[in-house]
């Protein structure tokens, strides 16, 4: 009769602890499902935003990672299992853990600016983080730049948010700043007829904004020019380079001497 009533209970019980079993396995089944669902909608309508490809993986997976947190208490709850000891454990660990990649943590908030306020993008020339290359990926938490001599350069995020950053493809256009010198004994109103042929017959000089030729200096051994066109951005060192080396040429070719700096020196013979 006692081993009956033991039966009994056995029974009640492990029906009891099955039903409860299976319902959090139904819930945590379910709740899997509409975690991926959801982190689906989530990265779909970021993507329809034209939000970094990085940043919607990064934003989905730490959604679904939050959903299937909360998902797997309810489960455990259901299941009988007290859950405020695993949360508090959880929660200290998660302050250990934070404590140790305190660094990381900054790199990857410094990453997550980086993709959202899109100071730079791949394909960018740059000069950030005490490097100046092209942008090859933005990472969560470093940057990787390609240098103009074909170096690979890895600056932590945090670097490059907290320094300035110039970047010199942002904009369609720039101005191609010269200084183009002459000698004192040479003819200014030519030199600078000169140059503005030179402008004038390259076709990746922009008409609008137009060039500008000003004589801003009379330095030490040389008359100076200030010339400034404006180029495509792409166009941009290609067009200085060429400048540069057409307008040196044109000037040999004219008798327009373009000075070094010289100095006189004068010998007093004192008896």
């Amino acid at each position: 009769m006692i081993s009956e009533q033991i039966i009994n209970k056995l029974v009640e019980l492990g029906t009891t602890v099955g039903l409860k079993i299976l319902t959090a396995l139904i819930i945590f089944l379910i709740g899997l499902q509409v975690a991926k669902w959801i982190k689906h909608l989530l990265e779909t309508a970021l993507t329809k935003k034209e939000v970094e490809s990085t940043l919607v993986k990064f934003l989905g997976k730490i959604l679904y990672i939050a959903l299937i947190s909360f998902v797997i208490i309810i489960a455990l709850n259901q299941a009988g299992v007290a859950v405020t000891s695993i949360i508090a454990i959880f929660g200290a660990a998660s302050l250990t853990v934070g404590l140790a990649l305190q660094g990381s943590l900054s790199s990857l908030a410094a990453g997550i600016s980086l993709i959202i306020l899109r100071p730079f993008k791949i394909g960018d020339l740059i000069d950030g983080g005490g490097s100046f290359g092209i942008v090859e990926e933005i990472g969560l938490f470093n940057t990787t730049i390609k240098t103009l001599d074909n170096l690979t350069i890895i600056i932590p995020n945090d670097k490059i948010r907290n320094e300035k950053i110039i970047n010199y493809s942002l904009k369609p256009i720039r101005r191609v700043d010269l200084v183009v010198s002459i000698g004192y004994g040479d003819d200014i109103d030519k030199a600078k007829q000169l140059v503005k042929e030179i402008l004038n017959n390259d076709s990746r000089i922009l008409a609008d904004p137009a060039f500008t030729i000003h004589l801003f200096e009379l330095a030490d051994s040389s008359v100076n020019f200030a010339v400034r066109p404006w180029v495509k951005t792409s166009d941009y060192w290609d067009t200085y380079c060429d400048l540069t080396e057409t307008i040196k040429k044109r000037f040999d070719e004219e008798g327009i001497n373009i000075p070094f700096p010289q100095r006189d020196v004068h010998i007093y013979n004192h008896n």
